[in-house]
């Protein structure tokens, strides 16, 4: 059984920073991908972050040069430091990570941003 709790959410102005941090633990040896995604309301999730075990990452367009994934894989725990925030920043943020058991999605934290 493999958990993903995701943490570090919730109310910050525009312009602030907040830092979410993703842990996943159980029967785990590998992490190949850790990804970070949103959701807003009446919108589809979407990719906001990647990081993969070779050290690739990558970034969703509306988020580069103010998001920084990373990643410390001797605790399986992945983090996305978010700075400038923005209203439309305002989602729930999920965790997923692709394992050698599967990918786990976590329950998700949410992020708000006032004007």
């Amino acid at each position: 059984q493999v958990q993903v709790v995701e943490s570090g959410g919730g109310l910050v102005q525009a312009g602030g920073s907040l830092n979410l941090s993703c842990v996943a633990s159980g029967s785990i040896f590998r992490i190949n991908t850790m990804n970070w995604y949103r959701q807003a309301p009446g919108k589809q999730r979407e990719l906001v972050a990647g990081s993969t075990s070779a050290g690739y990452t990558n970034y969703a367009g509306s988020v580069k040069s103010r998001f920084t994934i990373s990643r410390d894989s001797a605790k399986n725990t992945v983090y996305l430091r978010m700075n400038s925030l923005k209203p439309e920043d305002t989602a729930v943020y999920y965790c997923y990570m692709f394992t050698n058991a599967g990918g786990f999605w976590g329950q998700g934290t949410q992020v708000t941003v006032s004007s």
